[in-house]
């Protein structure tokens, strides 16, 4: 079936839309991308989201969720004309949606123990209605109620596309959040590991929209990193964040590297009297470093190293990146067959075709969750 992968990730940058053929059953399955656009939010709506992701009011929270749903159906429909895929083809509708919270760790609650959230917004049911298609959303929220951390998801999808035999890959997605996935060579799917390092693009990228004044949403390419000096001592700062020393299996978000920590990089940078350039150059040998230093907790070595994600058109971190795993070659997703910047979105479109088959994959491995379970709520599309 052809299935439609919706994502919009930590940076709130924008939507993903990813058009993919999927055959198969079981663990085994067959995948074709057929097409993937790109929909950046205007500077207002991506401001209106952070706000509300930061502490914005139940009824904003609320709104956003059903303007979302309306902006990420639009999106779908552009996405299948300019691809040239009839809606009508479309057999199903993948949506992550925009996470506004994300709490993995539990609090304890008096009369009900231990309490997990998340919440993503971009109302399904809108989807479905204004695409006619089904749509499977909510796909973190079965994990984290089995005792998991709901995130990272894209390992699954790592592990359908990216598995090879008798090489032990390690599999890199630099968006908001940088996360690794462990794809041992042995195929055995419980001895796949995958968690959040910590953050990426979203530091850079908040780093260039504070000091642009929201002129600039990205250091494009790195030009501006590229242009500064590592600082020692800035470094070993970021370096001493709790987070980066908690064992797998562990996620973030927002919560803890959003807005709050950015200011208080950028403030640090600056107390050290740094320019903004080496404060940018800093950030990308921190999260190099991050991503290198998760090998101890992986115990088998790693072979090949293959990345994802918007980071991978940063050539300052890529070649961090490189300093930091060779003499293990690293390469981007499309050395291997695959698109760096679709591919979060065609994740979210297998997710959505295991959910109708009903498969299950969420890897407790992963996750930490008890047991498999079934991920994703189904919201039907128009009634033939």
């Amino acid at each position: 079936m052809i299935v439609a992968g919706l994502m919009s990730g930590t940076s709130v940058d924008g939507v993903d839309i990813s058009l993919v053929e999927i055959t198969g059953k079981g663990h085994r399955l067959q995948t074709r991308l057929l097409g993937h656009k790109g929909y950046p939010y205007s500077p207002s709506l991506r401001q209106r989201i952070l706000q509300a992701a930061e502490g914005g009011s139940v009824g904003e929270v609320c709104h956003l969720h059903a303007l979302l749903g309306e902006v990420f159906a639009s999106a779908i429909i552009k996405t299948a004309r300019t691809c040239r895929v009839p809606l009508k083809k479309i057999a199903l509708i993948g949506s992550h949606g925009q996470t506004v919270y994300h709490r993995p760790r539990p609090i304890k609650e008096a009369g009900v123990g231990m309490v997990r959230s998340t919440f993503q917004i971009g109302d399904p049911n809108i989807i479905a209605e204004r695409t006619g298609v089904t749509t499977v959303s909510d796909f973190r929220s079965r994990d984290m109620a089995a005792g998991g951390e709901g995130a990272p998801l894209a390992p699954y999808g790592h592990a359908i596309v990216f598995n090879r035999r008798k090489v032990n890959r390690l599999v890199l997605n630099l968006g908001g959040i940088a996360n690794v996935t462990v794809l041992p060579g042995n195929g055995e799917w419980s001895h796949i590991r995958a968690f959040d390092t910590g953050p990426c693009n979203m530091l850079l990228d908040g780093l260039m929209n504070i000091e642009s004044q929201g002129r600039r949403r990205m250091d494009r390419e790195g030009r501006q990193a590229a242009k500064g000096s590592v600082n020692e001592k800035l470094l070993g700062w970021l370096l001493a964040h709790p987070y980066l020393s908690q064992r797998p299996p562990k996620s973030t978000g927002r919560e803890m590297f959003g807005s709050s920590y950015i200011h208080r990089v950028l403030k640090q940078g600056c107390r050290q009297k740094l320019s903004f350039v080496d404060i940018l150059a800093t950030s990308c040998r921190f999260i190099a470093q991050v991503i290198g230093d998760a090998q101890q907790w992986i115990p088998q070595p790693i072979q090949e190293v293959v990345a994802g994600g918007g980071g991978v058109r940063n050539k300052r971190l890529m070649a961090e990146l490189e300093d930091r795993f060779a003499p293990v070659s690293l390469k981007t997703m499309e050395a291997c067959g695959s698109h760096s910047t679709a591919f979060e979105a065609q994740a979210f479109a297998i997710l959505a075709y295991q959910r109708i088959q009903g498969v299950c994959a969420n890897l407790p491995s992963v996750t930490g969750a008890r047991h498999p379970v079934i991920l994703g709520t189904i919201s039907p599309g128009k009634i033939k």
